[in-house]
Formats: structure tokens, C-alpha cells, sequence
């Protein structure tokens, strides 16, 4: 005779205590309590259907989950089994029912999304989702999106002059859809339908910053919420003339505050050439700061995630200035280097010495003949540039640039 389970009381399973490997404690009828190496207690209920075991239900955790709520589930669904029926489809068509709308699947992937990413990441998703996906989208049901829906969202954000951000919208549809349907709630992605190239392409190289565009977007970016070290890192990028990973990656030792130099290594450069950045009085200003927020970490923006020494990714600032609602139109941080360049010739700086501010190379004969490093005129150039930026951000009188954010 089969031995019988004993059933279950409150205060036998208030006793139960966490082991090195989960176990189970049964009940009666199939259902069964799951103890956790964490302490977790998790209801499951175990069954056959046409005499073939199945995977065990999950009903949910205790105290949550009362003793009598378990057995009542668990009633629940072992009529259904004696009716023939599949209590885990119909747990599936429940699920389907409840996160029917792009709304409700929308707050729970993201709420998965979201977790241990960085603030920037966070902020950026949730700004494509309440701005564009939620507002146009939302409430239809989530297997009703049409490719045609996804497209028109695009082409909505593209005519107010944001291309990337509505290829950045189709990208976050299409991920959120592939997981829809890897959680059998959706079987259609209708943003994989939709060619990247036909919605943004990449833009011209003839981006330029006006002088109120340039105070714009740093007001902007210090007036934002983001991480102070990063808008240190944006307003540098805008002065020292420098492309984004030669600062990302950018490290004490080759750096003099107090010479005003900033000496890159061959190897981090784009030509494999060294390079040397003479500092303005405002970038001098901005390391300063940046020193202190730096700790004792060998680069000048440490990475906040993890616990070795190492830089902040090369798209921490991509998403940062993403992260912010510029008013701006198909700006890229790459086109800090091509404003500085043009408002420096608009102010009749040498041609030669501004390009080798830039780490250009000089082309044709002239360069071949011209060793010239120009280092007195860049350091002119350099201060310039600095006086010039910082004259755009204070037109706005907006906020105090070296102050705690």
C-alpha cells in the first residue's frame, strides 16, 4: 500500500529551514512546497495528464501564498485534469489575457530590461517607450501590431527630425517582440519585418553646431539629470577637440595639470601617431574635478559597474547624450570636432595649426615638407576654442557650470 502524504499545517512549514541544495515537502494531492538554499518557499503542484507525468506548476511563493490559497489552486487545476484538460495552457492563456495590451507586456519586459543596467540605459528606454511606443501603440493588443503600425510610429518621430531615434524605436519593438514571442504571447514580430536602412541612413558628414546649438546642448547636458563625471566627460569632448574613445579611455599618467598637456600614446590614436593636447583653462578646471570624482582609479572615467580598474564603454556617452530631450536636430558627439574646426577658421586661426589640433594629417606636398608641430598657435587655438564654447553657454545664464551637480 502506497505510503500516505501527511498534510501540511502553517506551523510545520514556518519550521522548515533552508539547506545547502533545494528540497520539496509534499502535501496532499499533488501539491508540494519547494525550500530554497535562500530561504524561499515556492508552491508547486505536480500531475499527470493522460497518464504522463508533466512539469510541476508553479502557483507562487509562501506567505504570499497562504496553505489553504495552494489548495485551492491546486483543486483548481486537478479538476481540469480530470476533465482532460491542460492546466499549463490554460495558465498560458491567462498570462496572454493579462499582458494582452503592448502596455501591460511593455511594463513587464522592461521591468527585466532594466535591472543592473546603468542609469543612462534605464533612462533611454524608458524615454522611448513613454514618449513614442506607449502614447501611439499602448493600447492595442499586442498580437494585433501590424508591421505597418511600427512604421508609421517611425515615420511619426522621423518628421519632427529624429531618424535615429526612430530606428532606436524599431530596434527596441523588435527586441521586445522576440522576447513576446519566446514567452508564447505573441507569434508575429512586426518590427523584424521593417528594414533598418528604410527607416534612418547614415547622415552626410556636414553635421555643424551653430554658436547657440553649441550652447544648447551643453546647458542641456549639465541641466540633465545624468552622472556628473559624464557631463564633465561631454563638456571635455566639445573643448579638447579629441574623438570620443581617446577620452573614454584616457588615463592620469598622461596627463599635466599643472604643464596644461595632455599627451595621448600612439597607440590609442586613430593614426597611430601620438598626440598631444595642449589644456585650456577650462579643461585644466573640468580634470581638477575630475581627479576627486575619480578616486584612485588609473583612468579618468572609471567604469561604475564591476570592481576592476577600467574605463566607462565607448557608448556610455552615446547613451548619455541620447538620454537627453535636445531639441537639437541629427547631432552625433563626433560632430564636436567638425563645429570646432569651421568656427575656428570663421575666426581666421591658421588652417595648419587648427588641423593638427585635430590630429589631422596634413595632405599633399605641404605635409610632406611641413614637420612644424605649431605648439604656441595651438595653445592659442586651444584657448580660444575653450573661451568660445563657454561664451555660448553662458549666453543662457541658465546654470553655474563649476559647481556640484
Amino acid at each position: 500500500m502506497p505510503k500516505q502524504a501527511i498534510p501540511l499545517t502553517d506551523a510545520k512549514i514556518r519550521a522548515l529551514k533552508p539547506r545547502a541544495e533545494r528540497y520539496r515537502v509534499t502535501d496532499t494531492g499533488g501539491l508540494l512546497l519547494e525550500v530554497m538554499p535562500s530561504g524561499a518557499k515556492i508552491w508547486r503542484y505536480r500531475y499527470r495528464l493522460h497518464g504522463a507525468r508533466q512539469s510541476p506548476l508553479t502557483i507562487g511563493a509562501y506567505p504570499e501564498i497562504g496553505l489553504a490559497a495552494a489548495r485551492r489552486q491546486r483543486d483548481e487545476w486537478a479538476e481540469m485534469v480530470a476533465r482532460g484538460e491542460s492546466p499549463k495552457r490554460a495558465v498560458q492563456a491567462a498570462k496572454v489575457e493579462r499582458l494582452n495590451t503592448v502596455a501591460a507586456f511593455a511594463e513587464e519586459w522592461m521591468a527585466g530590461q532594466l535591472d543592473g543596467k546603468s542609469d543612462s540605459y534605464q533612462t533611454t528606454l524608458r524615454r522611448v517607450m513613454d514618449k513614442d511606443v506607449l502614447p501611439w501603440l499602448g493600447g492595442m493588443p499586442l498580437s494585433e501590431v501590424k508591421p505597418a503600425d511600427v512604421l508609421e510610429l517611425c515615420d511619426r518621430i522621423k518628421s519632427r527630425g529624429s531618424p535615429k531615434m526612430a530606428l532606436m524605436t524599431r530596434n527596441v519593438l523588435r527586441r521586445m517582440y522576440d522576447f513576446a514571442i519566446a514567452r508564447q504571447v505573441a507569434e508575429v514580430n512586426p518590427a523584424a519585418a521593417l528594414v533598418a536602412r528604410f527607416i534612418a541612413t547614415e547622415e552626410s558628414r556636414t553635421r555643424v553646431l551653430s554658436e547657440s546649438e553649441i550652447g544648447q546642448v551643453l546647458r542641456g547636458v549639465y541641466a540633465s539629470d545624468i552622472r556628473r563625471s559624464l557631463k564633465l566627460a561631454l563638456h571635455l569632448l566639445a573643448i579638447t577637440m579629441v574623438r570620443k574613445t581617446e577620452l573614454t579611455e584616457s588615463r592620469w599618467d598622461e596627463i599635466d595639470l599643472d604643464g596644461g598637456i595632455w599627451d595621448i600614446p600612439a597607440e590609442r590614436m586613430k593614426k597611430d601617431r601620438p598626440h598631444r593636447v595642449y589644456l585650456s583653462r577650462q579643461a585644466v578646471e573640468l580634470l581638477q574635478e575630475l581627479r576627486a570624482l575619480a578616486g584612485h582609479s588609473a583612468y579618468l572615467f572609471p567604469s561604475t559597474r564591476g570592481t576592476e580598474d577600467r574605463p566607462i564603454s565607448p557608448t556610455t556617452l552615446n547613451q548619455a547624450i541620447r538620454a537627453l530631450s535636445l531639441e537639437v536636430q541629427h547631432f552625433v558627439l563626433h560632430d564636436f570636432r567638425r563645429t570646432a574646426s569651421t568656427h575656428l577658421h570663421e575666426m581666421g586661426h591658421p588652417s595648419d595649426a587648427i588641423e593638427k589640433a585635430l590630429a589631422h594629417k596634413i595632405v599633399g606636398i605641404k605635409g610632406v615638407y611641413n614637420r612644424a608641430e605649431y605648439a604656441d598657435q595651438r595653445r592659442v587655438i586651444m584657448q580660444a576654442w575653450a573661451d568660445f564654447v563657454q561664451a555660448q553657454i553662458d549666453g543662457g545664464k541658465v546654470i553655474p557650470l563649476f559647481k556640484s551637480a
